[in-house]
């Protein structure tokens, strides 16, 4: 191995270590995954959104987005309620149960990184980006589908 590539290894094994600890840590605290985390928090954030906001807002799929909210419906944290005045209009809320467990619930990794992310200056962000981008490329990994989302597992396919 050269001098600088058992540091690149090392350093992608820790954030793909951190994200794993990160997502089992919330599972743990509260049953979560991060992207489930991400939809209650917009949710909670934004005032009447329905799931093609949700989806937008989060950079997941429709189909994605359903099947997340299908299951925090299922265990309460979220409910769909329909328009008074347009029945096709469905819209997502928080439950008293949700709400209190986003609260309860830690920073999220991705969390951290969007606050670290913003304390660099533009010319840093720009090539942490630009190196990032390059090592994707060097995984043959560019047109892989994935979402702005720290989490581990498929993107269709979250943890229960």
């Amino acid at each position: 191995m050269t001098d600088r590539l058992e540091p690149a290894l090392i350093a992608l094994r820790q954030i793909l270590r951190a994200t794993e600890i990160s997502s089992r840590a919330l599972a743990k605290d509260c049953g979560l995954t991060p992207s489930q985390l991400i939809l209650m928090q917009i949710t909670e954030d934004t005032e009447n959104p329905t799931p093609s906001f949700l989806a937008k807002k989060a950079s997941l799929s429709q189909a994605t987005v359903t099947a997340l909210i299908d299951k925090l419906e299922k265990r309460e944290f979220v409910r769909r309620r329909r328009d008074d005045l347009d029945k096709r209009r469905v819209y997502v809320e928080l439950t008293e149960y949700g709400s209190k467990t986003l609260r309860q619930a830690p920073d999220s990794l991705q969390t951290r990184f969007e606050k670290g992310f913003a304390k660099l200056e533009p010319w840093e962000q720009s090539f942490l980006v630009a190196a990032l981008e390059r090592t994707t490329g060097l995984l043959d990994a560019e047109d892989l589908d994935a979402a702005p989302v720290l989490d581990v597992g498929a993107i269709g396919t979250p943890v229960e």
